[in-house]
């Protein structure tokens, strides 16, 4: 068993997220990724785009590593706009999913003032812990 979810008893339950993940191996930082792509161009001026796009890199450098999306444990999420999120929940889970599938490790949300980039709504930055 690489990850073990903690849920303390009694707890509702969480839904999208684990409260902790327990692991053993090597641990890997993902550095915030953005909506831009390889060449640092955004291809999309919409957050559900520039959120696919992070989770591509994310997954882009994972496997690189010689990981897959079962090993992250951990996501913080930084977003610019805290309405436009909660509007487009179905579709956050939605390609979420389709990146990431049905691993759901300890997640943070933090809404900011704005981030590096101007043109950037959202950067999120992973933890993962592979068996190598």
């Amino acid at each position: 068993m690489r990850h073990k979810t903690i849920h303390p008893e009694g707890w509702k339950p969480a839904k999208g997220y684990a409260n902790g993940v327990l692991s053993t191996g090597t641990t890997l930082h993902i550095a915030g990724q953005i909506g831009w792509n390889a060449e640092k161009n955004f291809t999309s001026d919409e957050f559900i785009g520039q959120m696919e796009q992070a989770l591509l890199n994310i997954r882009t450098v994972l496997e690189t590593a010689g990981g897959t999306a079962q090993d992250l444990t951990r996501l913080t999420w930084y977003i610019t706009d805290k309405r436009d999120y909660a509007a487009k929940q179905k579709q956050v889970g939605d390609v979420y999913r389709k990146i990431l599938g049905n691993t759901f490790p300890a997640m943070t949300m933090v809404v900011v003032a704005g981030l590096i980039e101007d043109e950037a709504l959202v950067e999120i930055e992973a933890t993962a812990v592979i068996e190598l």
